[in-house]
């Protein structure tokens, strides 16, 4: 039996320089962007899209191992925290298996 790990991330960013839709998808989609390059992760926008200082990203990561996948999200968590213009609000991780 394989077994298919689904390892999910949902955090809030507030961009409190945003002055407009327009400047928080630049940082949105910036923070995408860097996240799905340097952890191989599928990113998105997932609610808040009204929002001009908040956004709600959902990432996920496929692998074959809980620990792994949870790990990477954690270090993508921690990034975000170090490198984004953002203060992050809130997260969670969770895996699912398949």
């Amino acid at each position: 039996i394989h077994i298919m790990i689904v390892s999910m991330l949902q955090f809030i960013i507030e961009i409190p320089e945003a002055y407009s839709i327009k400047d928080k998808r630049r940082v949105v989609r910036s923070l995408k962007d860097r996240l799905g390059r340097k952890f191989k992760l599928s990113v998105a926008e997932v609610d808040l899209q009204g929002s001009i200082t908040f956004a709600q990203i959902g990432a996920a990561l496929v692998s074959n191992s809980r620990q792994f996948g949870e790990t990477v999200l954690q270090k993508a968590v921690d990034f975000v925290e170090q490198e984004s213009p953002g203060r992050l609000h809130d997260y969670s991780i969770y895996s699912e298996n398949f």
